[in-house]
């Protein structure tokens, strides 16, 4: 009997089950820890384009002592005199996620907002002339 026992090779049903099991735990763990990570590249990408329109306004504000106007929700745009303005290429603010005409400029003499905003990737983020970034985003 002991020899007959010995023989057999493989694994016993309980064992497959198990090794199931621990995958299917770790895939419910590791699946929106991953998601939430591209969540996060996407917005950094986002945060990356605000600070270089950021950067355009400083020094445009260094140059002329306040902001270029833009009243209103001013979505930027190609060829938009107030992209020109602040020292930028339409090609600036394209990226893979969000286009330029994702970002919006509302602006007066001494302060500035900047909104990123695509509603299909459930993002509105904003960007103010003390640094706070305001998240609204949706799940």
């Amino acid at each position: 009997m002991k020899r007959f026992l010995g023989n057999q090779k493989g694994f016993t049903l309980v064992e497959l089950m198990i090794a199931i099991v621990i995958v299917g735990v770790l895939a419910a763990v590791a699946i929106p820890i991953y998601r939430g990570n591209i969540k996060k590249a996407k917005m950094s990408e986002c945060d990356a384009a605000l600070g270089t329109i950021r950067t355009g306004l400083r020094v445009y504000y260094a140059e002329h002592s306040k902001y270029p106007e833009a009243t209103g929700a001013t979505p930027i745009v190609d060829d938009d005199p107030l992209l020109i303005s602040l020292g930028l290429s339409s090609t600036d603010l394209d990226g893979k996620y969000f286009a330029g005409s994702d970002y919006f400029l509302v602006t007066s003499d001494s302060t500035y907002t900047i909104s990123c905003e695509n509603d299909s990737l459930g993002v509105n983020r904003t960007l103010d002339q003390l640094g706070v970034f305001t998240d609204e985003s949706t799940p």
